[in-house]
């Protein structure tokens, strides 16, 4: 069993209440240096890339560099995804990492919080950021996610001053009308830059209808380990609802072989969603184009 990436969620604090993201249930947890590492270990044996986030942001870890420098001891690489607003916490070095092969950035994150901040002084880091990954020809890729697109085109405004300002620096042509109209996945804004696109979707909650069976990449393509040990399917059960075991007592390997898991896998392929979560997941329909 291999997968593209295995998410470990370095901590599930984000410090921010976006209007987007579900209600945290559990409480703030911090995975350890040593548990971390013991993570690794195993994960290794599974995938060459590291999501390091679920529901919170690694960059609110002052001591993200530590977190990195395990990664790169084992020889994988690592996925930074964050709201932009703690970019000024840590020094380029940091971001820049020698493991770090891709950093996301939700710009929306700024459009669906209550902030003192203006438009101004959130988007400079990001764009800083930008500028010195140029300056210095870094490899690494930065994606600038623009996830709120739909039919009503809710967020038009905020979008025509976020294009503006990305125009104006990256000397592109955004326009407004194009992007909802053909939905392009990514656009590029100069060397392993990009804006990418999406639209805004429904986190999985044991409240939502059910939409029934289908498949899903979770046990596909990825896993999660939360930042309490706990193993889950996906990296939208942010919560731990379908918990396939624990790292604490229980190593990687017996966890992906367990009845539970297999179930669900073998669910997946046959077209059934096994679990009463994935049964309320609209998530998946991504996934069952038929």
């Amino acid at each position: 069993m291999k997968f593209y990436r295995i998410y470990i969620e370095l901590t599930n604090v984000c410090g921010l209440s976006c209007s987007f993201c579900p209600t945290k249930e559990l409480p703030a947890k911090q995975m350890d240096l040593s548990f971390f590492e013991s993570v690794i270990i195993q994960a290794k044996e599974y995938t060459k890339e590291i999501a390091c986030h679920v529901v919170g942001d690694p960059l609110t870890q002052s001591n993200l560099d530590e977190y990195l420098d395990i990664i790169h001891k084992y020889g994988l690489k690592a996925v930074l995804t964050t709201s932009g607003y703690f970019l000024k916490k840590h020094r380029y070095d940091t971001l820049f990492h020698p493991c770090v092969k891709q950093i996301n950035i939700s710009l929306n994150s700024f459009n669906k919080n209550d902030t003192a901040l203006t438009f101004e002084q959130y988007i400079t880091p990001v764009l800083n950021l930008c500028r010195e990954k140029l300056r210095q020809e870094e490899e690494l890729f930065i994606n600038l996610r623009v996830w709120n697109l739909d039919e009503m085109m809710s967020e038009k405004s905020f979008n025509e001053i976020l294009f503006s300002k990305l125009n104006e620096v990256f000397d592109t042509k955004l326009e407004l009308k194009t992007v909802y109209e053909k939905c392009p996945k990514s656009i590029r804004l100069a060397s392993k830059i990009r804006v990418h696109f999406d639209n805004y979707f429904e986190w999985p909650s044991l409240k939502n209808k059910n939409y029934g069976d289908g498949t899903c990449q979770g046990l596909q393509s990825h896993i999660a380990i939360l930042a309490s040990g706990k193993v889950v399917p996906c990296c939208l059960d942010c919560d731990g609802i379908i918990e396939l075991g624990d790292m604490h007592a229980q190593n990687l390997k017996d966890i992906l072989s367990n009845h539970r898991t297999v179930t669900m896998i073998e669910g997946f392929k046959a077209g059934k969603a096994v679990e009463a979560l994935c049964q309320k997941c609209s998530y998946k329909e991504r996934f069952n184009l038929s």
